[in-house]
């Protein structure tokens, strides 16, 4: 069972989404980066990618984490022990219509959206890089 109080188990959850959720947004935006450097190399030359760049991206990174990890906090969702109690987490069983949204909305937004960019960008790497090596090889 869970061996502290709520208010623990409640900064418990509320790290562990913050840092998943972070985790993989900078997998995302890191997919897309390289997608667009790789895929359009006009792009690379209009946009130099510089530290500051880097610090917006990262900025947003962790904004976009902070909204979803927070949203329980303003009781959009709630932060609970898990089914086991051994750890805490959001609570999967929704209560009430606010709590539904919320894991809809973090299943939508927080995986099934970063995924599929993830998906797209190495598939887009992986046709461009096809059609270099045809195009070398032609040569």
């Amino acid at each position: 069972r869970w061996l502290f109080n709520h208010v623990m188990c409640t900064i418990y959850a509320f790290c562990g989404v913050l840092f998943g959720l972070c985790s993989l947004t900078s997998l995302t935006v890191l997919s897309t980066v390289c997608c667009l450097k790789v895929c359009y190399p006009a792009y690379g030359r209009c946009w130099a990618f510089s530290p500051s760049h880097a610090g917006v991206l990262l900025l947003c990174v962790w904004a976009y984490a902070l909204l979803f990890a927070t949203a329980p906090l303003a009781e959009w969702g709630s932060y609970g022990p898990e089914p086991y109690g051994t750890a805490c987490c959001i609570t999967w069983k929704a209560s009430n219509r606010e709590a539904m949204l919320y894991i809809l909305a973090l299943f939508i937004f927080c995986y099934l959206l970063p995924c599929l960019l993830i998906l797209v960008s190495y598939s887009l790497i992986l046709w461009t890089v096809k059609g270099s090596r045809r195009a070398v090889q032609q040569h």
